[in-house]
């Protein structure tokens, strides 16, 4: 396997320096200085989760500037740049109920039930990039958007990896992606590695047929943790009135190394087997019609452990799956379905202003005392981003979730019922 993952870099690299087929990003530069960009986002943020049945709640609440300087590409073949991504953040209130990884805390508890959370905070690091062509590296510190290693970033500030990425476009319509990481910081961490990552490799490709039609597959192995495979099929179907009936199929295939952590293995499955897998699945189907979007969704996993992302340091937001809200549905033998609505009010005089509702239930999941635990999720958001003035993109993004589950699965493997409330408002400020 390793050797099969060396020769597939090995093509990516090559396939980056083959004669281009459109026109050159790189020859289109207009210099180290002239190109550069500076932004701050300043965002406030809030998550409470009321948890049932007795277990302790989570409450945070914080304040952080996430800033990003970045210099453009030098002029001639081979262009050359700098730029240093990092947050500064601060507490507000005592939240004594830290957690969600919100907050980053103490190691000791000091009387509190999820440890002493920080009063403020600042990480970051630096990258260097460069690009030839439409082929562009970056090295050092990224968050990275990737189906099978993706940061999360749905929390005060992103989850941040080291290492090297490199993404070509030399064919037009087709992508393909390759890189190395080697440290992982998530999104409540102050050491830039406490996840321990050892060596994960990433690859893939994403193509466009055309207009209608895109597909993609990425593949990650992470050393002496796990190794995982992503497809996806996207297919959007104009139909009359302006109308669109849009298909997706996407789904994971993971295999654990011995010593790894999975989620919700079978009993007599332990950390030491060599032979933990699973499959999952999801197609969906979404009609669109002027403010209107309606979302039926199908989502099955397979195999002896449920679908498990984060654990391994690799990626607290990689689960490109329709069925995921505050709950995954991603239990071992979990099948779900899904419908959602969404509503544009900018088609009745509110641009900016977008509501989403869905509704998910799971079925057959196994846990240690039965195959058939259920769950259900009841997903609410409102977002309103400004769309002109002074406060330009500005957005406030309220959302609410109703979650309910069996005691089997509670107990045995996942979080109790809960209501959850995420409020954050987001300012974005252009430096330069």
């Amino acid at each position: 396997m390793q050797k099969t993952q060396k020769l597939l870099l090995a093509v990516l690299v090559q396939t980056a320096f083959i004669s281009t087929a459109f026109a050159s990003e790189q020859s289109e530069s207009k210099g180290f200085i002239e190109d550069a960009e500076g932004s701050v986002l300043f965002r406030t943020g809030f998550i409470d989760r009321d948890k049932k049945d007795g277990a302790a709640d989570n409450r945070s609440t914080a304040q952080s500037a996430i800033v990003k300087l970045e210099s453009g590409f030098t002029k001639g073949t081979v262009g050359v740049g700098v730029g240093v991504v990092g947050d500064a953040s601060f507490k507000i209130g005592d939240n004594k109920h830290s957690g969600n990884n919100m907050i980053p805390r103490h190691d000791d508890a000091a009387g509190e039930p999820n440890g002493r959370p920080y009063n403020s905070w600042a990480r970051g690091g630096a990258f260097l990039k460069a690009r030839v062509s439409n082929t562009t590296a970056v090295f050092g510190t990224q968050v990275l958007d990737l189906p099978v290693l993706a940061s999360n970033t749905s929390r005060m500030v992103p989850e941040y990896f080291d290492g090297l990425l490199v993404t070509s476009r030399e064919i037009n319509g087709l992508e393909l992606t390759a890189g190395k990481f080697t440290k992982n910081q998530y999104s409540d961490q102050i050491s830039t590695d406490e996840r321990n990552l050892d060596r994960a490799i990433v690859w893939g490709a994403k193509y466009k047929f055309n207009d209608a039609l895109n597909a993609s597959y990425f593949g990650l192995d992470s050393k002496n943790k796990l190794e995982r495979h992503y497809v996806n099929a996207n297919y959007k179907q104009a139909l009359a009135n302006d109308a669109s009936l849009t298909y997706d199929f996407s789904g994971y295939h993971t295999e654990w190394d011995k010593g790894a952590e999975a989620s919700s293995a079978r009993p007599d499955l332990d950390k030491n087997s060599d032979n933990r897998s699973n499959n999952i699945w999801a197609v969906s189907g979404t009609y669109n019609q002027g403010a209107h979007g309606v979302m039926l969704a199908y989502q099955q996993s397979t195999g002896n452990t449920g679908y498990a992302y984060g654990e391994n340091a690799d990626g607290g937001q990689s689960i490109y799956l329709p069925n995921s809200y505050l709950s995954d549905f991603n239990g071992r033998g979990e099948k779900s379905v899904q419908v959602q609505y969404n509503l544009d009010f900018a088609n009745y005089g509110v641009p900016g202003l977008n509501w989403t509702s869905a509704y998910v239930y799971g079925w057959d999941i196994d846990t240690k005392t039965t195959d058939n635990a259920k769950e259900k999720e009841l997903f609410n958001q409102v977002k309103y981003t400004v769309q002109n003035g002074f406060a330009k993109d500005a957005s406030l993004r309220v959302r609410y979730s109703h979650y309910r589950n069996d005691l089997a699965y509670a107990k045995d493997y996942y979080m109790p019922d809960t209501n959850e409330w995420r409020i954050f408002l987001d300012i974005p400020v252009k430096l330069f």
